[in-house]
């Protein structure tokens, strides 16, 4: 298995830094005005399928890095993991083969320790209240000198609004949580969260999840509602409880050895396309939300919002995480991350 992954990150990286090299080089070439023009695209790499809003961002930037820099600034973005899973986007981002990276933060923690700050849970009660606060330019500078110091440059963040859990067994006080076997992504935070709560957490590979759930090897799993929808996952459920307990962020990030020997223009090209594509990217997520939500409803499986006791009660147990988060995360960070 270890030499296969070998393999396959090999191929990636020949493929991208051809692509890369064939840019630069156009880059390069004189146009007779006395700037280089670029032949051909920088590569943007994904883990995620075509309809996400990740592939929205990705694309959106793109155009917009096109129209800003007047067609200087070409960018291919290559989705479903065609240039790697996350773990292998990270790795030829950081080297340098992949000028461009969007995806969720949840991979990011064993490179960027920071970015446990997410794991924390029960911290938002709504998406704008987070969306200011990741915005926020003090909050914002901290990330990025900490993405920096690991190889990165940290664009912005959009996001598919906050992960929910979806049961078989309903939900509407802290101990109807106990014993549900649910399936969660193998991160120690949401392990710890979940174990918090009572519930038995099962990390698994997302592609089984669908059968687990239909098998009944798992109770409940918990995603944003993008995910379950697109993934058909509220079939096997009889009931989407919205925990909202941590955001999806979305992140771009860009090498840092591509992003600091770009010209100070170009970067704020970069800058202002990403502004921009975050924009576009967090309304484009609220309207699909709300057609998720709909689809769901329509199915016959129920929606259940918590009530305040409830939540805060969540927010109690998630205590002991804080302390876990804070022992890895900058003590900074936390704080501008919890100030509401």
């Amino acid at each position: 298995m270890k030499e296969r992954k070998r393999l396959f990150r090999t191929a990636a990286v020949v493929l991208t830094t051809g692509l890369l090299s064939v840019a630069v080089l156009g880059c390069a070439s004189d146009t007779g005005k006395g700037k280089g023009e670029q032949r051909y695209a920088y590569p943007l790499g994904t883990a995620s399928p075509e309809d996400t809003v990740t592939q929205i961002y990705a694309e959106k930037f793109a155009e917009e890095a096109d129209r800003l820099s007047g067609g200087r600034i070409k960018i291919s973005v290559y989705p479903n993991s065609v240039l790697g899973g996350d773990r292998e986007l990270l790795e030829s981002c950081y080297d340098g083969d992949i000028p461009f990276v969007v995806q969720n933060t949840a991979p990011q923690v064993n490179f960027i320790k920071d970015t446990a700050v997410f794991d924390m849970p029960c911290v938002f009660q709504d998406i704008e209240s987070m969306r200011e606060t990741v915005d926020d330019a003090e909050f914002m500078e901290k990330m990025q000198e900490s993405y920096r110091s690991a190889g990165y440059e940290l664009l912005g963040y959009a996001d598919q609004g906050f992960r929910v859990m979806s049961t078989n067994k309903k939900v509407e006080t802290i101990s109807d949580f106990k014993g549900q076997k649910i399936r969660t992504m193998e991160d120690p935070y949401q392990l710890a969260f979940w174990k918090a709560l009572g519930a038995n957490p099962t990390p698994m590979n997302f592609s089984e999840v669908y059968i687990g759930l239909q098998q009944n090897t798992i109770d409940a799993q918990e995603n944003p509602y993008e995910v379950i929808v697109s993934n058909r996952l509220y079939e096997q459920q009889d009931y989407i409880i919205e925990t909202n307990h941590v955001p999806h962020l979305i992140s771009l990030i860009i090498s840092e050895k591509f992003y600091s020997n770009l010209p100070k223009e170009d970067r704020e090209i970069l800058i202002e396309a990403q502004e921009i594509a975050k924009q576009y990217a967090r309304e484009k997520s609220d309207e699909r939300m709300n057609e998720k939500i709909q689809v769901i409803k329509e199915s016959g499986t129920k929606i259940i919002s918590l009530d305040e006791t409830t939540y805060e009660q969540m927010q109690a147990v998630s205590k002991s995480v804080y302390k876990k988060i804070a022992q890895t995360a900058d003590g900074e960070i936390i704080n501008l991350y919890m100030k509401e």
